[in-house]
């Protein structure tokens, strides 16, 4: 081996070595992130493969980054943090569950959110999802009905840095008025009907992704479209399983 040889082998020795250090560092200030990087794999394959009546065969590179921020082991409860990424939605007490990773990144997907929006989100459960959707708005506010949920939620994001996101308690049929209108809204959990007061909230062009059904029936995943001139359009996109939407209504 000449001396150029030698010197060219040993910078590409140093730069595996570094790049070896690098991820171990990595790995140790976040030991789950490579189940993250797995999780986000698994769902763009099925995103490719897709299913239901979905537009879009690929991930905004935008949700992407906000799956690989957000870390979802922090969202679940702490027995249940080895499986946090598996593509599974998993208990996370008062009879809710956190929704499935891949449920999560298309509806996410399909909002079209950008960085100047607001947003609703109805159905806090343990702010996973409203967590992510603040990676990409400026402004998320989200409604659950059930109190420890609800203070659960606030206190963990809080933990975790969201300033941008608010969140109150509440029952999420009738939104949330003093903040309306908003860009987009999403319901994470399955209504009877699509409630009239958030039609009324969503700003015109705007986007709302609701599953309509019950517990014991097929529940469909809808897009709500508002037309600048304030039309409303339905389109039903794939069937789901949501907890239902509960209040008084």
């Amino acid at each position: 081996m000449n001396y150029l040889n030698l010197k060219q082998f040993f910078l590409l020795w140093l730069t595996l070595f570094l790049s070896i250090l690098a991820s171990r560092d990595v790995f140790a200030k976040d030991p789950f992130a490579v189940k993250r990087a797995k999780m986000i794999e698994i769902i763009e394959a099925e995103v490719r493969t897709g299913y239901g009546n979905l537009a879009k065969k690929k991930l905004d590179e935008n949700v992407i980054r906000a799956l690989n921020t957000v870390p979802r082991h922090e969202f679940v409860p702490k027995k249940l943090q080895h499986s946090a990424y598996d593509n599974r939605p998993l208990p996370i007490g008062h009879g809710q569950t956190i929704s499935q990773p891949y449920i999560v990144a298309i509806m996410t997907n399909l909002l079209h959110v950008g960085k100047n929006d607001s947003i609703l989100e109805i159905g806090t459960g343990s702010g996973y999802q409203i967590a992510v959707l603040a990676e990409l708005v400026s402004k998320a506010y989200s409604i659950e009905i059930i109190e420890p949920l609800g203070k659960e939620a606030q206190a963990r994001l809080q933990r975790l840095g969201y300033d941008n996101i608010t969140l109150k308690i509440g029952d999420g049929y009738y939104g949330w008025e003093e903040h309306a209108p908003f860009d987009a809204i999403i319901v994470t959990a399955a209504a009877s009907h699509i409630p009239p007061p958030l039609i009324k909230q969503l700003k015109p062009g705007g986007r709302m992704l609701i599953p309509v059904g019950s517990r014991f029936m097929v529940q469909e995943l809808l897009l709500v479209e508002k037309s600048k001139e304030g039309k409303v359009r339905t389109q039903q996109l794939l069937p789901v399983a949501f907890v239902p939407l509960t209040g008084k209504h």
